[in-house]
């Protein structure tokens, strides 16, 4: 698409122009789209002026001192409360009187669409439009008793004595109180008559009504401010702040249209996260709970701090409790509440993301023993550190003097010393050092292979381990050698000295790296200044000093990195040609020239710690509202999941443990909350977002990209590799061009690669392969070879006690997977191998040749055929497998049937691997007479008689030998059986069986005849039931057969009546065409040795199925090292092979720039939940290859996003 593409379409334009003025003014609608009397107008409006007119009453009686100021005030909200409980009163009315059955103030998405017939001024229909009413009648009373508080309250906050005591001038009064009350009269509408939709919109349904209450809340937050003025002593500061948030209260409106001041829910989520990080020393947290718990705690510790009497009391509690809120306290709660537990965390869920537990033998993956005596260790230690260096030497400091040196300045050194070790160590770790300018001469690259890898890294993995031990145990001592000794402890019953020491000693633990580079800080300023005072400094006291350089550190990088994001979208609107609109030039030209309020508009941003937002991802920038660190209100984990989800849900363990060594040697640099990494392999991307941080631990949200490129996918996906390749791949030549990093500007800075196991793929076109004559006669040999091979397997384990059936347990084909029930050692594959396929071919067949299914008009309701059975989910299926219900069958049916229950309950068939329809479908079957016809008991068959003792354990079951077939026609294909492969496999399996070797007893078993003629009659009455009893000629028909498409034959109906069978049968087909292609691209096999331990490799260590597959979808989570799968390229006719081979790789990771991740995701959330642009062609969608824009998209959490996988949060041990 190219720059023309529009920001929104004709539709959208229409709609947003008649939304944003509500919008504006609070909710009247007096842009419609059509025609409607005018009193429908003129009720909005003498409404909307209500406010005005009760207040302007109140104010008319002070003015004219009939009344006093209170008086006034209580007149105009209770007037407003009788007017506010009569509207109310009326839209209960008019919904009863409508009789109408939906919800009072349900959310109604065409609600701004559909046109109203008006029939009276006060008609119900005019009633509903204009005031709709609440949905919950608690919200009935709280906002009507609100209503005609805050008009109470707003009638006294713009009194024209309070204007003119305020200002001095009886114009400016004037002016003030007029516009004033336009500001009152948007929140009373909003509050109590209609709801508009805010632009600042962060829950994506307002399920308790709480937006009415946001513009309200502010306005009572200047109220506030002016009592406390009002009503404390002369001072200075707060008539100040009355008089400039009077001037600001007229910019309300204004503030809300852009959306620059955050909805309640967002307001309290960011304010408690600032104030933990910035004022208790804590780390924003992955979960609004985790939040919550850990705010009131940390409020807890400090206000236990302004009361302890003692100092010596102070620090101790003090370094304690920071010590131990900052250890990774979801170990706690695992060990308390269920023992020990993956560190993956979260449930298993239908849409929530479930990662292999990675592990738990590593240090810290679980609170075990070593880690408690480590925690102990370090506890103990550092408070008898901090009690006998406060009891002998801050005690004894003079309490009158705070200024100049107050610890010793080696403490000073030692930190300084500290400081340089650890950013040099760390510098080193990364391909890119200076900020991601210049390459790192030290970091390996152009290396592929994961030993060699490690082996060139052996030296940056020795400078790691000794700035793990400085950073991690030598660096938080002296940090508290350093606060213990402050002289300010004397001073601390004190607010702020008492908030400033607890943060103080908590973040040394908590963010160590940050908290060393602050006291750096700190004490450079006392030694530069010696035995002088700093003016405005020193009195401020250690405490107040660290936290002011917290919060201004936190603030400048944001700054740096909004100022960068805000250049990249400045700079390539021009020199990208594809967002090159036709107003670009003059954009950038309103740009330059309003530059002071564009650094204005970014200088804010960072200060509130709101995303900048680019409108449309176009240069023209907007404050978006504050807003929590993970900037979604939903809980992590949340996804849009489909086939290719498994292999991102495979590699999280391993990418785990990858990420927990990145993050403890700081090969991936300085981490923060709200940092954002992306991660390449072929065509996987992986998105890896922190949620959290503390003492030796890290939770990270890990999400998978779709595999299935688009054409913008592809774009930015391509100027990923390259700015992968230019950082990792070994130059021709060395230069100073060739050290600079020649993406610099690109959202992404590569930082390291990390070794994760993971499945490589590879795909192959079989031309010359199915298609070939010689090779496809060979395949009905190959077949019947694993059809022996598997049935005699099957007896060998059945002996063993590993006999498995299809009507056992709830997994695909019978055996549960490994979530559920560990597998055997020999981990064989079973009969999973074959469920999935048979049904989907049959049911696309029958799709294609059913006009039923083509009527799109009929209602769900419609019943045409019955009562349908429930579908079942995912989730409801996996619950019944772990509760043991046996009878449920997960897997699609047998052929002759047309159910099938998806591996993605919301995925449309059309999404699985297509199958082309061949032949005809299969005839009519009486489903209640099948089992009657095939049904024979087993004294109706000869007895059969061994001439082995032993050869009973390979004997079969007796209703595989009584197939419908003619004895003649089986009598033909005797010749097909393998019988030297039939001996030959009965002496490699005769050992297993057999107590104690004895040739003699393998060498009996080789020549029972009627045990081989059982064999023989049972494998050649499947080959052809399965119609492969003569040579395959088409591939299209070896395709059919592999996936499962089985034509009708005279013995199909048997063979699909013995499931066991079966699924042997099939997967006896599937391990032949393996055979096919293996012997045709590495050559023929040179005898049964090699053919034998081939199958056995496939049993053991291959999947060989198709992808759409459950068995599948479960061997990717237990990682068989291989796995085999047979496609057809529709457009391209061909058919293809694809292989997927587990193996340790090295995948790339890089930082992404996270004020332009959190801008572009703030612009989302506008775009869709306010404007509704949803048009999958949409330009702020559209690829961008510096701001990876549709890749930020993605990753968004679902609805806006929908990226296929999503993790629980991980929490990583980084010690």
């Amino acid at each position: 698409m190219g720059p023309d593409v529009p920001l929104l379409n004709e539709y959208k334009q229409e709609f947003f122009w008649k939304r944003f003025p509500q919008t504006v003014l609070g909710g009247p609608r007096f842009k419609l789209g059509y025609c409607a009397p005018p009193y429908v107008y003129v009720n909005q409006a003498v409404l909307f002026l209500t406010p005005w007119l009760f207040g302007g009453i109140g104010t008319l009686l002070c003015q004219l001192q009939l009344l006093k100021e209170l008086h006034a005030a209580v007149l105009s909200g209770v007037l407003m409360f009788g007017a506010a409980a009569g509207v109310q009163a009326l839209a209960v009315y008019a919904a009863r009187k409508s009789g109408s059955v939906e919800r009072l103030g349900a959310p109604n998405v065409l609600a701004d669409e559909e046109e109203v017939e008006f029939t009276h001024c006060v008609g119900p229909a005019t009633v509903r439009f204009i005031a709709p009413g609440k949905r919950f009648g608690l919200n009935v009373v709280l906002h009507t008793v609100l209503a005609g508080v805050l008009c109470g309250f707003g009638t006294w906050y713009v009194f024209l004595g309070r204007m003119t005591a305020l200002y001095g001038s009886v114009g400016t009064s004037l002016v003030v109180f007029i516009a004033s009350w336009v500001t009152l009269c948007i929140a009373e509408y909003s509050l109590i008559v209609n709801t508009a939709t805010e632009t600042a919109t962060f829950q994506a349904q307002d399920t308790y009504e709480i937006t009415p209450l946001t513009r309200p809340i502010y306005i009572f937050t200047f109220i506030a401010i002016d009592l406390a003025d009002r009503f404390t002593g002369p001072f200075p500061e707060l008539q100040l702040a009355s008089q400039v948030l009077h001037v600001l209260f007229l910019f309300l409106p204004l503030l809300w249209a852009l959306g620059m001041l955050s909805p309640l829910d967002a307001l309290l989520l960011w304010g408690m996260e600032q104030t933990l990080v910035f004022g208790l020393g804590g780390s924003p947290m992955s979960s609004n709970l985790r939040l919550l718990v850990m705010f009131a705690v940390s409020v807890a510790v400090a206000g236990c701090n302004f009361f302890i009497p003692s100092t010596l009391g102070v620090v101790l509690f003090s370094v304690s409790m920071g010590f131990l809120l900052s250890l990774d306290l979801n170990q706690v709660t695992a060990l308390c509440c269920a023992g020990p537990r993956p560190a993956s965390g979260g449930s298993w869920g239908r849409r929530r993301g479930v990662s292999p537990s990675p592990p738990t033998s590593s240090f810290g993956w679980r609170l075990g023993c070593r880690e408690i005596l480590l925690y102990v260790g370090l506890l103990v230690a550092s408070m008898v550190e901090a009690g006998l260096l406060h009891h002998f030497l801050a005690a004894d400091l003079p309490q009158s003097s705070v200024s100049g040196p107050q610890v010793p300045v080696v403490t000073s050194y030692l930190l300084l010393s500290l400081f340089i070790l650890c950013w040099v160590l760390g510098e080193i770790q990364g391909v890119y050092v200076c900020g991601g300018m210049f390459l790192n001469p030290l970091y390996p690259r152009g290396v592929s292979n994961v030993q060699t890898f490690n082996q060139s890294s052996r030296g940056l993995h020795v400078a790691a381990a000794v700035r793990r031990v400085l950073l991690n145990l030598v660096s938080p001592f002296a940090m508290i050698a350093y606060l213990s000794t402050d002289k300010s402890l004397q001073r601390l019953h004190t607010a702020s000295l008492s908030v400033g020491f607890t943060r103080a000693f908590r973040v040394v633990w908590q963010s160590s790296e940050e908290a060393l580079l602050q006291m750096v800080v700190v004490v450079s300023v006392r030694l530069v200044a010696g035995e002088n005072t700093v003016p405005g400094w020193d009195h401020l006291g250690t405490a107040a000093q660290l936290l002011l350089l917290g919060l201004l550190s936190d603030r400048v990088v944001q700054f740096l990195a909004k100022l960068k994001f805000t250049l990249a979208v400045l700079v390539t609107s021009w020199t990208e040609k594809k967002q090159r609109r036709q107003w670009a030039g003059a954009l950038l030209a309103l740009n330059a020239s309003l530059c002071p309020l564009l650094l204005a508009v970014v200088v804010l941003s960072a200060l509130l710690s709101a995303p900048l937002l680019p409108l449309f991802t176009l240069p023209v920038f907007l404050v978006g509202f504050p807003r929590p660190q993970r900037s979604w209100p939903g809980p992590v984990g949340t996804a849009c999941p489909c086939p290719d989800s498994v292999f991102y849900q495979q590699m999280s363990g391993s990418l785990a443990v990858a990420l927990r060594q990145g993050l403890a040697r700081g090969s991936l640099g300085s981490l923060s909350p709200g940092s954002h990494f992306l991660g390449r392999f072929q065509d996987r991307m992986v998105w890896i977002m922190i949620l959290e941080r503390g003492y030796g631990y890290c939770t990270v949200n890990i999400k998978g990209l779709e595999l299935q490129e688009t054409s913008c996918h592809t774009v930015e996906a391509r100027r990923v590799d390259e700015v992968f390749e230019g950082a990792f791949e070994r130059a021709e030549r060395l230069g100073f061009t060739q050290g600079l990093n020649q993406h610099w500007g690109n959202a992404l800075i590569p930082c390291a690669t990390l070794p994760v196991r993971v499945y490589s793929d590879a795909r192959n076109v079989l031309s010359g392969i199915i298609d070939s004559h010689d090779n496809l006669r060979k395949l009905q040999d190959d077949f019947l070879k694993a059809l022996v091979f598997l049935l005699l397997r099957y007896c060998v384990e059945k002996q063993k006690g590993f006999a498995w059936s299809a009507e056992e347990g709830p997994g695909v084909g019978g055996r549960k997977s490994q979530s559920s029930q560990p597998a055997p050692s020999t981990c064989n594959q079973r009969v999973e191998t074959v469920i999935m396929e048979s049904n989907v071919s049959s049911l696309k067949l029958r799709q294609d040749s059913s006009s039923l299914t083509s009527l799109g008009d009929w209602s769900d309701e419609d019943d045409l055929f019955g009562p349908q059975q429930a579908r079942r989910t995912v989730a409801l299926v996996s619950t019944e497998a772990q509760l043991g219900h046996a009878a449920l069958q997960t897997g699609p049916s047998l052929p002759g049937s047309v159910e099938m229950d998806s591996l993605f309950e919301n995925m449309a068939l059309s999404a699985l691997q297509p199958l082309q329809p061949l032949g005809l479908g299969l005839p009519a079957v009486d489903k209640g007479q099948s089992a009657k016809v095939f049904a024979e008991s087993s004294g109706s068959l000869p007895p059969l008689h061994f001439s082995c003792p032993r050869s009973e354990v390979f004997n079969l079951p007796t209703g595989w030998r009584t197939a419908p077939l003619l004895p003649s026609r089986l009598q033909q294909l005797r010749h097909l059986f393998p019988e030297e492969w039939f001996r030959f496999n009965l002496g490699q399996f005769a050992p297993a069986v057999q107590d104690e070797a004895c040739d003699d007893m393998t060498k009996a078993l080789k020549e029972d005849e009627a045990l081989r003629e059982l064999h023989a009659l049972v494998a050649l009455s499947c080959v052809i039931s399965l119609g492969a009893e003569s040579s395959f000629t088409s591939p299209s028909y070896v395709y059919r057969l592999y996936c499962g498409d089985v034509p009708w034959t005279d013995g199909l109906d048997w063979l699909s009546a013995r499931k066991d069978l079966y699924h042997l049968t099939l997967k006896a087909f599937r391990f032949g065409f393996k055979l096919l292609f293996d012997q045709a691209s590495l050559g023929p096999m040179e005898g049964p040795e090699e053919l034998f331990s081939t199958l056995e490799e496939y049993e053991r260590d291959w999947y060989i199925g198709l992808g759409a597959e459950r068995g599948w979808h479960d061997s990717v989570l237990q990682e068989k090292p291989f796995l085999f799968s047979l496609g057809h390229d529709l457009t391209m006719g061909t058919y293809t092979g694809r292989v997927l081979s587990l193996q340790d790789q090295l995948v790339q990771v890089g930082r992404l720039n996270g004020e332009g991740v959190r801008g572009q995701w703030a612009n989302l959330s506008w775009e869709l939940l306010y404007a509704t642009n949803d048009d999958e062609e949409r330009y702020s969608i559209q690829a961008h290859p510096i701001m990876l824009r549709n890749l930020t998209v993605q990753a968004a959490d679902p609805p806006l996003g929908y990226p296929i996988y999503s993790s629980a949060p991980l929490h990583l041990p980084c010690l």
